[in-house]
């Protein structure tokens, strides 16, 4: 266990703290404010930030959508380069948030924005960001990485950069009341498996990073049980455990698998799948196909979290509760939306991973193209 740990996000959590967006960025710095499709103007949040950057020379960009584009935030990029802009300010999802870190990112960079997520481009340098959380899932409000697509190619590709940290996270639980069914599920399976990504590998004795992954699972599975989204504790609970799954705490000196995203990812590139149920597919099928390697945390996921008791098959029920879990909230876990043809799908698939270079995937980089297919195998109906 040998690691370096620090997050610098200051975190903004609880009712009435959009307001503290008055104090949190320089009254001297010009801001781009960026969000989605517009709900912000409909719940309340709009008004909110208007009225905290009312000091403030901002201007704003609308737009960004689930699993943001280049082609979107590039028309983005422009207005900062051309307005001068100090500081961005997401007020979204994680999708936002990702997308204002490659705006923060490709505003001090003069080369084809496309070169950051393919590595040809190392951020150095970004300008400032914060966010105001309006969707709990990713984590993405105090984590340093971030994911893009590219929809001419239907590709979607990943960065992390210290520069892109967020400042601050405003997380105000009272966002979430107006969100639909589907997203809160979305954001709760994407928190758990989040933790799973850096939970279900192999022993190590890191028994800090395992209980507190092993308290995010309880409360996310007592969360998803007990759907309650005009509870205020329910919410502020699935807010914070949501961040905490992804602020880089769990997986700190343990291994990590990411094998689940890099498959899913695709998913969702090519099928146009929610992310978190991108994931959904995926997962239950690799655990299976990495069973041997995964047996023993498998086991201690079945007793310490969903409270079996020891069994030879403990393991295998272990799989078949996430599935169940998946299934209570109306997740499916096999890809029906590739029209039928899964020999297709599969291959589209593994030629995207190939193409991207994933032919090496989990803690023990295991995962090749011949494991991938057979995963997507059992994973596509």
């Amino acid at each position: 266990m040998k690691f370096s740990y620090v997050n610098p996000t200051q975190i903004q959590f609880g009712q009435g703290q959009i307001a503290s967006l008055s104090t949190l960025i320089p009254t001297a710095q010009k801001v781009l404010v960026v969000y989605g499709g517009g709900s912000i103007k409909k719940n309340g949040v709009y008004d909110q930030v208007v009225t905290a950057l009312a000091e403030h020379n901002w201007l704003e960009f609308s737009g960004v959508g689930a699993n943001p584009t280049i082609e979107v935030l590039d028309q983005a990029v422009a207005i900062a380069k051309e307005q001068n802009v100090d500081f961005v300010l997401g007020v979204g999802g994680g999708s936002v948030i990702d997308g204002v870190k490659y705006i923060a990112a490709a505003a001090t960079y003069d080369g084809d924005g496309w070169d950051i997520l393919q590595g040809k481009h190392k951020v150095k340098t970004a300008l400032a960001l914060g966010a105001v959380l309006t969707l709990p899932a990713t984590g993405s409000e105090s984590n340093s990485g971030s994911v893009v697509s590219k929809a001419a190619t239907q590709e979607k590709l990943a960065f992390m950069a210290p520069a892109v940290q967020p400042k601050f996270a405003v997380m105000d639980p009272d966002v979430m009341k107006t969100l639909p069914q589907r997203q809160l599920v979305n954001g709760l399976v994407d928190a758990w498996v989040h933790t799973c990504e850096q939970y279900l590998t192999f022993q190590a004795g890191t028994l800090v990073q395992d209980g507190y992954a092993e308290a995010l699972l309880k409360a996310l599975k007592t969360l998803g049980d007990n759907f309650d989204k005009q509870d205020d504790a329910w919410r502020a609970n699935l807010m914070w455990a949501a961040n905490q799954a992804l602020n880089g705490l769990i997986g700190s000196g343990v291994a990590q698998d990411w094998a689940t995203h890099m498959i899913g990812h695709e998913l969702t590139a090519l099928y146009a799948v929610d992310h978190a149920r991108s994931l959904a597919i995926v997962q239950p099928s690799l655990l299976r196909n990495q069973f041997t390697a995964k047996k023993a945390k498998l086991e201690q996921m079945g007793k310490n979290v969903f409270g079996f008791e020891g069994s030879e098959d403990l393991a295998e029920r272990t799989i078949k509760a996430i599935e169940d879990f998946y299934h209570s909230l109306g997740v499916a876990t096999q890809l029906t939306e590739h029209d039928g043809n899964k020999a297709q799908a599969v291959d589209t698939v593994i030629a995207q991973l190939e193409a991207h270079g994933m032919k090496a995937l989990g803690e023990n980089q295991a995962i090749t193209l011949v494991q991938s297919r057979e995963i997507l195998e059992q994973a596509v109906a």
